[in-house]
Order: structure tokens, then C-alpha cells, then sequence
């Protein structure tokens, strides 16, 4: 077996909160309790578990790859949310998109201030 990605933490004023969040915005299962953790499981077997921080967070980036349908489901609820998005990580590009490697991709914040990326093409596959 090759090494895989299994899960990652991940920092959140209110785990409930954040965790809801991500699986509403990207139309996946609600969250479900593991110990101290809201875990959210995505297609490929990978997890992020929302753990309550104290203190400061950190902002992270968090990649995720999707079909074409699923981005526009997924930018309409953007969209819907009224949430800002920028199609660059330096957020110079407000409300637009990027077509990078022949795909399309957006930036947008969870409300922990981590920046989430949605791709169609993996960077290179273009």
C-alpha cells in the first residue's frame, strides 16, 4: 500500500459550526462526532476533523478537487451564501474565477478565516 492521506485536524472557534459549514457549502454528509472532533469525509477517504482551538487560529488552505457539475452546485451555494470569493489565493481578483490548466477554480473563506479552493483540473493537469 502507498502512503495516503488519511485526515487532518483542523482549527475552529466552534468545530459544530465550521464543520457544517464545509459539508453545506460542498454538499457532502453532515459531520458526525468522533471524540473531541466533527469529522467531515470527503470522496477519496480523506477526513477533516474540526477540533475546537484556543486561541488564535492559524489560517490554513484547503484544496478541493470537484467535477465540473459539482463546481457550479458548489459556486451557486457560494453565490447564495453571499460569501466573498477570488479567483487567486493574494485575493487581488474579487468575484471572479480562475480557468487555470484549462479548469476553473475559486477561493472563498470558511468562518475561521481558513481560505478553501475549489479545482476542476489538478495544478499541472492542463
Amino acid at each position: 500500500m502507498g502512503v495516503e492521506l488519511n485526515h487532518t485536524i483542523v482549527a475552529a472557534r466552534d468545530r459544530q459550526t465550521s464543520a457544517a459549514f464545509l459539508a453545506e457549502v460542498l454538499g457532502l454528509a453532515p459531520p458526525t462526532p468522533f471524540g473531541p472532533f466533527m469529522v467531515v469525509e470527503v470522496a477519496n477517504g480523506v477526513s477533516l476533523d474540526f477540533a475546537d482551538a484556543d486561541g488564535e487560529i492559524t489560517s490554513q488552505h484547503y484544496a478541493f478537487l470537484v467535477s465540473e457539475a459539482e463546481f457550479d452546485e458548489i459556486f451557486g451555494r457560494i453565490q447564495a451564501r453571499d460569501l466573498p470569493y477570488w479567483a487567486d489565493p493574494a485575493r487581488r481578483r474579487p468575484g471572479e474565477i480562475n480557468h487555470n490548466d484549462g479548469g476553473r477554480g475559486v477561493y472563498f473563506p470558511d468562518p475561521d478565516g481558513h481560505l478553501l479552493e475549489l479545482i476542476t483540473r489538478p495544478y499541472g493537469g492542463g
